[in-house]
Order: C-alpha cells, then structure tokens, then sequence
C-alpha cells in the first residue's frame, strides 16, 4: 500500500469523508468513517498531515489527532466553500480544498 502524506477530513454529525493522497497526489483513500471508528481509523495510519475545515467540533478532532502524531491544520471555511465554487456535498469538495498558495 503507498503511504499517505496528506488526508482532508470532513468532520458531520455521525459520518465523515476521508480523502487521502500520496507524496505525488494521487488518491490512496477514499471512503465513509462512522464516528466511532475514526480514531481507530487514524491510529493504523503513520503520522501525515490532516486537513479540517474549521468549525466547532474540529477543535475537538485536531487535539485527538495530535495526540497520535498527525499533523492537523484547520482551514477557514471562507477558503474552502471559495474553492469549491458551489455548496459543500460530499467528498468531491474534498479533493478540490487544498490549501492556496
């Protein structure tokens, strides 16, 4: 399996969307994580960067994250709803929110 450097995690009530890329972009995961198996999900992985947008709960996830070593960055939803171009439903959002630079 290649190695994950970079995962955006959208964080919902009960379901969440995990997109993973590798060092050259290319998609490794994609898939649907219940609540409770998130955690779980994250301890199998070495420690690579994780992308929220910011909201209330994603305070919550970045330090439990942390706590397993992953990196965690939270984007400001103004940066993520402008790259997307249309309201936010599901993963493809995901792959369109990178950072700007």
């Amino acid at each position: 399996m290649q190695t994950v450097t970079t995962i955006g995690l959208d964080i919902a009530k009960s379901v969440f969307q995990v997109h993973g890329i590798d060092a050259e972009g290319k998609v490794v995961i994609r898939r649907q994580l219940k609540r409770r198996y998130v955690l779980a999900f994250f301890q199998k992985l070495a420690p690579c960067l994780v992308g929220i947008e910011a909201c209330a709960s994603s305070h919550h996830w970045s330090r439990e994250l942390k706590g397993l070593g992953h990196t965690v960055r939270l984007m400001p939803p103004r940066l993520h709803e402008s790259r997307t171009h249309r309201p936010h439903r599901g993963p493809e959002p995901l792959e369109l929110a990178r950072p700007m630079r």
